[in-house]
């Protein structure tokens, strides 16, 4: 059976935190969706890439959650949840998902 790559993985946590947060209007459940993706994601960066890149990749994930935040003011919600959501299925792609 054929691996998610980590890229759709992330990606996928991502626009599926703040949809579910969003439709059912409970952040919290939406945050446990980032949350699961996001280490699921992770365990796969560390098995791909090793742990200085699952770390970096990590890094990059949190970050595109906080950033997608001052982003939606500029740009609106979908498209900075989107525009993040692309920028850390990109880096996980480049960084553990092409190599195999």
């Amino acid at each position: 059976m054929a691996k998610v790559p980590s890229a759709v993985v992330a990606a996928g946590g991502l626009v599926g935190g703040y949809g579910v947060a969003r439709w059912t209007k409970k952040r919290q459940l939406g945050g446990a969706v980032l949350a699961v993706a996001g280490a699921a994601a992770a365990r796969q960066w560390r098995e791909r890439a090793g742990g200085p890149a699952a770390g970096a990749l990590t890094a990059a994930y949190v970050v595109a959650f906080a950033g997608s935040h001052p982003l939606a003011k500029k740009v609106g919600a979908w498209p900075a949840v989107f525009g993040v959501a692309g920028v850390a299925g990109v880096a996980s792609w480049v960084v553990a998902d092409r190599r195999g």
